[in-house]
């Protein structure tokens, strides 16, 4: 059976899929610059033509996967999964990886490299998960994961910019409400226009509004580069180099995790997928997306890319496989000619953040909605670990601003207030922490209690070698400490909770023989 590439619902489903996007392109232009300092036309010419190759690329096989599976199984509704730059990961290496590194060295090149190395080991974990991403899944509980990314949504993600919102009401509470009412009502807009894309057109209307009654809201930055094309570049010698330095190394318990719950995610979306009607080849699948973050770290972006969730919802609009191909192509033409900068221009921020908060909120409650009720706990638990490490990046960021830092300041935090170094050791690996956290809870709950000493052990090993919980201060703040014993008081103590555990795994099977006998 041959199909056409393009049906009239592609064009809903280009619409819905390019605006998210565009944000993220938006994103990590602004980004970038405000938080990594890195100039605004390097990240035109030298970050966002990778992207553009890691996007078009994953779009155009997922659009051939979609219409490919259609023809085999003769029938013309088969939808392509949703591709692009995966948001998490884009906000974990900006504000885990190559913030800190621009802040302690005050170069964004080194920054820059640090952020490519991160995206290169997600994206070999996403190559090795099309291998093992079954057995991952299996051996790790959903609320771990869950727990670990609501984490991160709820203070990296969401309340940065929920500040911002405020901060700026007349430009950012109206469109910001706009997402948030239409996307929890589920209610469809005239002329089926996408809630995102109404709050950007709302939110842009508002600023170049004011503006021209001479209110003094919205200050377009100026264009610092003229539009141009730009081809993307090998970024190999920069991740040679870096390799065999310690400062790739010390943000293994960041990329780590990250490539594990981008592999989770797509099997999620996959089976999504599957249970709106399309089934897709999982191996396969999960290859593409791996070797979209390869492209992407290889090319001089340190952002991988991912399949997005919500296929049934593209489904739903009548998106075939042409909306996929289209949205490739129209997001490597921005990134490809340097004009996302310019979309900056003419797009105030404040008319997109509002997406930011309802992404974290979803992501957030979807740790709860989707794990059983007795695993709620285990969610809770897995917070804490990510709301002290930003607690920390605020605490940092108000010292910097006072014209102090963490080694100036560290010794002077009373004893009998704010247990600084209890933040400095959760915020170290944070993320595999709260998985650790959550995983314990869990099968605490289930009384599982091999499996509650499995992770203890595990929590055991990664802080003997410095993975998780071991920090050194020095002049340019906190950093890791990956070595032999590095922590050797959280080693022994989580040795303990796995000695715990087995004692009331003893302790459970002595009721259970005594109830038989």
């Amino acid at each position: 059976m041959r199909l056409a590439w393009f049906y009239p619902g592609d064009l809903d489903g280009f619409f819905g899929l390019f605006v998210d996007n565009l944000l993220q392109l938006l994103l990590i232009q602004g980004l970038c610059t405000q938080v990594c300092g890195m100039p605004a036309d390097f990240v035109a010419t030298r970050v966002l033509p990778g992207a553009a190759f890691s996007v078009l690329l994953g779009n155009a096989f997922y659009a051939w996967q979609a219409k490919r599976l259609a023809e085999r199984e003769s029938r013309p509704d088969t939808t392509a999964l949703p591709y692009g730059i995966n948001t998490v990961s884009l906000f974990a290496f900006v504000f885990l990886v190559m913030g800190p590194v621009y802040r302690e060295t005050h170069d964004p090149m080194i920054a820059w490299e640090a952020g490519l190395f991160a995206c290169l080991g997600s994206a070999l974990i996403e190559l090795c998960g099309a291998f093992v991403g079954g057995w991952l899944r299996r051996n790790t509980p959903r609320a771990a994961l869950l727990s670990a990314l609501a984490g991160i949504a709820l203070t990296f993600i969401s309340m940065g910019f929920v500040f911002q919102i405020f901060a700026s009401p007349i430009l950012a509470v109206l469109p910001a409400f706009l997402i948030l009412l239409v996307y929890s009502s589920r209610i469809r807009l005239p002329w089926g226009l996408p809630g995102g894309f109404a709050a950007v057109l709302l939110g842009t209307a508002l600023a170049w509004i004011l503006r021209a009654c001479g209110l003094d809201y919205f200050n377009p930055p100026a264009l610092a580069f003229s539009p141009g094309l730009h081809l993307p570049r090998p970024a190999v010698m920069e991740l040679w180099s870096l390799i065999f330095r310690r400062d790739g190394w010390r943000y293994l318990g960041i990329v780590l995790p990250m490539g594990l719950f981008n592999v989770v995610g797509s099997l999620q979306n996959l089976e999504s997928a599957e249970a709106a009607g399309d089934r897709f080849d999982t191996r396969s699948s999960l290859l593409a997306n791996g070797l979209g973050g390869l492209a992407a770290a290889l090319l001089g972006s340190p952002f991988p890319t991912t399949i997005y969730i919500g296929h049934p919802g593209w489904k739903a609009m009548g998106a075939r496989w042409g909306y996929s191909l289209l949205n490739g192509v129209v997001v490597a033409a921005l990134c490809l000619t340097g004009s996302v900068a310019t979309v900056m221009h003419f797009i105030p921020m404040q008319a997109m953040i509002g997406i930011l908060l309802w992404i974290g909120v979803t992501i957030a409650a979807s740790a709860y909605r989707d794990v059983p009720r007795s695993h709620f706990l285990g969610v809770a638990f897995g917070l804490v670990p990510a709301l002290a490490a930003w607690l920390l990046l605020n605490i940092d960021t108000a010292l910097r601003a006072a014209g102090t830092s963490l080694y100036q300041a560290g010794g002077k935090f009373p004893p009998d207030g704010l247990a600084i170094q209890g933040v400095y050791a959760l915020n170290q690996g944070f993320i595999l922490t709260s998985m650790i956290f959550a995983a314990m809870l869990v099968y605490a709950v289930e009384r599982r209690w091999l499996r509650v000493a499995v992770w203890a052990l595990a929590a055991a090993a990664l802080s003997f070698f410095g993975v998780i919980h071991a920090w050194t201060l020095g002049p340019l703040g906190l950093e890791s400490n990956l070595a032999w014993a590095a922590a050797p008081d959280f080693a022994l103590s989580y040795l303990g909770v796995a000695a715990l555990a087995l004692g009331l795994n003893a302790v459970g099977r002595g009721r259970a023989g005594s109830a038989g006998a």
